[in-house]
């Protein structure tokens, strides 16, 4: 009789572990929403986007590695434009889609997907880079030529000395 219950428990055992295969999707696959905001990445050029980050990235360190050490080889920095792989890229996606998951419903993000597929946006997925690229290096000259000029350092000093900063950051 207990050989019976052992077998008919084990019976039990393997067919809700075959059921729960089949019935639950495992925590690593992908939903359908996620894939879709994947595709939106794609299709309103946000993921392009996210090549300039890489870029910005690669660039201030081959500026650190240049001001340690003034003599490179060329082959270092054929193998250094190498260090960010393909598998890197898409790990920062997936560390994206969460952020579009918790912000937008599934509808806004086929809406979305739709929008961007028109002709019109075809334009704007293309030129939107470069004026992203243009506009920010604009904003960098401001920044520098504003934080640089004798009237806001003047501003700057008179909110320094208003709240005592210098006197407050002595003391210990």
């Amino acid at each position: 009789m207990k050989k019976i219950n052992n077998k008919s428990g084990l019976s039990w055992l393997i067919l809700t572990i075959v059921f729960l295969i089949i019935t639950v999707k495992p925590v690593f696959s992908e939903t359908e929403k996620e894939r879709d905001i994947i595709r939106l990445l794609d299709v309103s050029g946000i993921r392009k986007q996210l090549s300039y980050m890489q870029d910005t990235l690669m660039n201030s360190m081959s500026m650190m590695i240049s001001g340690s050490f003034p003599k490179v080889p060329d082959g270092f920095w054929k193998e250094f434009n190498q260090l960010i792989e393909k598998k890197d890229m898409d790990d920062l996606v997936h560390k994206i889609i969460p952020v579009y998951d918790k912000h937008m419903s599934h509808e806004t993000v086929k809406k979305l997907i739709e929008m961007f597929e028109t002709p019109f946006w075809e334009e704007w997925k293309e030129k939107m880079p470069k004026i992203s690229r243009e506009a920010g290096l604009i904003g960098s000259e401001w920044g520098r030529a504003l934080s640089e000029s004798p009237a806001f350092n003047k501003k700057l000093d008179k909110l320094v000395e208003k709240y005592e900063l210098e006197k407050i950051n002595k003391q210990k």
